[in-house]
């Protein structure tokens, strides 16, 4: 995944980006100082929603149980303003997101789930079924349910930058080049060649190597904004990153 650590050029540019982040805004929500986090966190939530389940279900429960519990969780979030309690200088998402469920698993344990759950509301839309379906086809590894979700989430922040790059591509009217520099964008051609890509998209070799160069660094910035919804500060990006890579590993 090259350029994904490549430093910004524009650092006031980049600090005043950052302060529009979702996880800076959900934290200043949770202190009352911004009007417009409902929706920010609501995102937030939905991103999250399967790795968390995949670490529930990691811990043993029924599919069933962890729908009721990642659903559960997550109102629970959106409701007592959990938010309000994160510490804004040492605050990654994924380690708040965790912790917090790990603690609300232990109090329900001894519950009647169902009858802690508000009589069935239900706070999000959410897919369970298709959280199922996708832990299904999680390799049968030993990993610990943390790893687990280290690795979901990894994953789940790749995913999005690439479906943001996809979509500026087709915005672009560029959904043809899109679909053949892939190929490259990690830095790996395949059995193509630059040649016969550029056959294909009406580039040069040359043309080639430059688009997917373009490519690649969009690319990487775009993982730097996906990262920068995580974190609460500019300095934390770069670690986190580092991070995302290892976790993404397995």
């Amino acid at each position: 995944m090259p350029g994904v650590n490549e430093p910004s050029t524009a650092t006031s540019t980049r600090s005043d980006w950052f302060r529009t982040t979702h996880w800076s805004v959900v934290l200043a929500a949770g202190r009352g100082e911004s009007p417009g986090a409902q929706e920010a966190l609501e995102r937030l939530c939905q991103t999250y929603w399967y790795p968390l389940y995949v670490f529930v279900r990691r811990q043993g429960y029924s599919p069933e149980d962890a729908q009721d519990l990642t659903q559960g969780f997550f109102e629970r979030v959106l409701e007592k303003n959990y938010f309000g309690q994160a510490d804004r200088d040492k605050g990654r998402l994924r380690a708040f997101l965790l912790a917090a469920l790990k603690h609300f698993l232990s109090d329900q344990r001894d519950r009647e789930r169902a009858a802690k759950r508000g009589g069935g509301k239900t706070t999000l839309s959410l897919d369970a079924q298709d959280a199922e379906d996708r832990y299904l086809l999680e390799p049968a590894d030993t990993a610990t349910p943390d790893k687990l979700f280290e690795r979901r989430w990894a994953l789940t922040v790749i995913e999005q930058a690439r479906v943001r790059l996809r979509a500026e591509y087709a915005a672009g009217g560029k959904s043809e080049i899109y679909e053949q520099l892939k190929l490259v964008e990690t830095g790996e051609r395949g059995e193509l060649t630059y040649a016969e890509i550029g056959k294909r998209v009406g580039l040069s070799e040359s043309g080639v190597k430059t688009a997917a160069l373009r490519m690649r660094r969009r690319y990487a910035e775009l993982l730097r904004e996906e990262i920068a919804q995580t974190v609460a500060t500019v300095s934390e990006i770069d670690e986190e990153i580092r991070h995302l890579l290892i976790a993404a590993g397995g």
